[in-house]
């Protein structure tokens, strides 16, 4: 009986361990590729002191398929299905999941006059944007997920913030070759995720995960999200150094550019009509006090990890950048054959569409998906676009550095 009992004690470790090597094997052996877990649900609640002007509760729902978005119909016959992918400003961290831009985009073409425009009898929009996704990541991402869909009618691409982001993080330099990126980085489920031996990063851990969501369907509820943010406003407001000139930008841009390009090509053999929306932001000549007060970007360092960071980019160069990476955006869109939206034009620089320099609110979310919808509903042209009233882009600076020159919320 001793012999016994020692061999069950002694037993209890091989068996994890053989449970755990089968766990991996599982994981490496599905060849399925999803950007988030699929059937996962977050309630969260931004921070108040922080976003006193943002929804208090915000649902995030992931779809079967990965998608934040509702599920999408079993059928495809009269879908008409659209991918929404790029950066935090895609994903809408913050905003509760019919606020943000791809929900409320599938909102206005489910009505009777957008259906008829389309020739469909439903629309679905799904949303694989995720914070920190530069032009490198989503190049990546399109590589291993595209391919496992059936049929896409549209795919809407937002990416370039993310590029000017990691640039100035590492200090603006002219000679710039960013490592490469990794599908694990990129994907929350993939065949070459890694695990480890320690309980929370096992496979065992992720399978009992997984069974859960899919299962009991919890809802898991964050309290105060995104408080990290108002450290970072204080950071910069205290800024030791604020810098008004970078390195040369080109290899940079031509790093974007090869990424940029490389993705709208997959995206192209992926869906019948590619769309580049223009990344837009808070640019502006002149900032109030309160305005400023809310921006924290620019900097050398991650403050979402926890840096702590004293040197800054000035706003002027920020705007300089963004411009940058939108106009080669342009060319390589033009020379692609494929439909841009310019966003800057329709979302007016204000706190009351952004609230930092680069994430909307629920009415710069609003103006974002308005503007998207006008877009398919007159047949997929540019010149549905309505623009706003024109406003300075940081100035005259803007012509200065001309052509040669979050990580989101959590």
């Amino acid at each position: 009986m001793i012999s016994e009992l020692g061999w069950g004690i002694g037993g209890a470790p091989l068996l994890l361990a053989a449970l755990e090597l089968s766990s991996r094997w599982r994981f490496r052996r599905k060849d399925r590729y999803c950007v988030w877990a699929p059937n996962l649900r977050l309630e969260l609640h931004p921070d108040p002191i922080v976003f006193p002007g943002l929804e208090r509760r915000v649902r995030i729902e992931i779809n079967r398929e990965g998608e934040r978005g509702n599920e999408p119909p079993r059928s495809v016959e009269n879908l008409y299905r659209i991918l929404a992918a790029g950066g935090s400003s895609v994903e809408s961290t913050l905003l509760d999941q019919p606020t943000s831009w791809p929900g409320r985009l599938e909102h206005l073409l489910n009505r009777a006059e957008s259906l008829e425009a389309l020739g469909a009898a439903c629309v679905h929009v799904g949303n694989i944007g995720r914070s920190g996704t530069a032009s490198a990541h989503l190049n990546v991402t399109f590589q291993k997920v595209l391919p496992q869909y059936r049929s896409l009618d549209a795919i809407i691409v937002m990416v370039g913030g993310n590029d000017v982001w990691d640039w100035l993080r590492v200090g603006a330099p002219s000679e710039y070759l960013p490592s490469p990126v990794s599908i694990t980085e990129t994907c929350f489920l993939c065949p070459g995720r890694r695990f480890s031996w320690s309980p929370r990063r096992s496979a065992l851990n992720l399978v009992r995960r997984e069974a859960m969501i899919r299962w009991l369907k919890p809802i898991y509820v964050r309290q105060n999200t995104g408080r990290w943010m108002g450290r970072a406003r204080l950071m910069r407001a205290n800024a030791a150094e604020i810098r008004n000139s970078t390195g040369d930008p080109r290899q940079m841009l031509d790093h974007f550019e090869k990424n940029f390009r490389e993705l709208l090509l997959q995206a192209k053999r992926y869906s019948r009509l590619v769309v580049v929306a223009l990344q837009p932001w808070f640019g502006k000549e002149h900032y109030t006090p309160g305005e400023l007060a809310h921006l924290w970007s620019g900097g050398m360092g991650d403050p979402f990890r926890g840096d702590k960071i004293t040197v800054y980019y000035s706003l002027e160069v920020c705007c300089r950048l963004m411009k940058l990476v939108n106009e080669r955006a342009v060319e390589i869109a033009d020379d692609l054959g494929l439909e841009h939206v310019d966003l800057m034009s329709v979302v007016s620089p204000s706190l009351e569409n952004y609230y930092d320099f680069i994430h909307f609110t629920p009415a710069g979310a609003r103006e974002v998906a308005e503007a998207l919808a006008r877009f398919f509903r007159a047949g997929k042209s540019a010149g549905a676009i309505a623009p706003c009233t024109p406003t300075p882009l940081c100035g005259s600076a803007v012509k200065d550095l001309g052509r040669t020159a979050f990580r989101s919320v959590r």
